[in-house]
């Protein structure tokens, strides 16, 4: 459901999902209302189960929440260097590299989501994981990662972005791998605001928090 097969105005099929999954309607719903309660679908009574896109406001609150946590993340890896996860980032950087250079957009967009949560494990603070895993389902991030391949510069500066931090890993910094990380989230979020159009009550104001 959160990597797009279900768009907002498509009701979600729960005899569907339960054929599939081999068991009754009732699991089926009790996994979609925990789901609502997650913020991940809306359930309209007499209407039917929908995906819940969250709105621009969301998107620029999650995405601070976002920038801290991976702030964090590569600070606290930064201080664990030299660590596996320094070289799992150094093969993602090239493996993206290839990805671009092919114009393989899944394969980028998997790879983005790798490095991140190779980021986010490698910090080894399990309070953070549990928040973090929560954040990135309530903003769909794979799909907006697919919806802002096609940003002209955007994949080369991505990559750029990420080398930086890597970096900064690498020399042992930990206060320069938290700013390059909360950089990198920050532009990120930028693009994604100009590309997804969500509507809501937010101001310009809002949107530049």
């Amino acid at each position: 459901m959160l990597n797009g097969s279900y768009n907002p105005k498509e009701v979600i099929p729960e005899q569907a999902l339960a054929d599939s999954f081999g068991v009754s309607r009732t699991p089926v719903r009790e996994a979609l209302k925990q789901l609502e309660n997650e913020g991940l679908v809306e359930i309209r009574p007499r209407v039917g189960t929908f995906v819940r896109y969250p709105t621009r406001r969301e998107i620029v609150e999650l995405f601070q929440v976002k920038e801290s946590l991976e702030g964090l993340a590569a600070s606290l890896v930064a201080q664990r260097t030299p660590s596996p996860e320094l070289q799992q980032l150094k093969h993602n950087l090239t493996a993206s590299s290839a990805a671009v250079a092919s114009n393989d957009a899944e394969s980028y967009a998997r790879l983005v989501h790798d490095f991140h949560w190779t980021l986010v494990l490698g910090s080894q603070n399990q309070k953070l994981i549990e928040h973090y895993d929560r954040l990135m389902n309530q903003l769909t991030y794979h799909r907006l990662v697919l919806e802002t391949i096609a940003v002209p510069g955007r994949l080369r500066q991505s990559i750029t972005e990420h080398e930086a931090v890597v970096a900064a890993i690498e020399s042992r910094d930990p206060m320069g791998a938290e700013l390059a990380m909360r950089n990198h989230v920050h532009t990120s979020s930028r693009v994604v605001l100009a590309e997804a159009g969500h509507q809501d009550n937010s101001t310009d104001g809002d949107a530049d928090a």
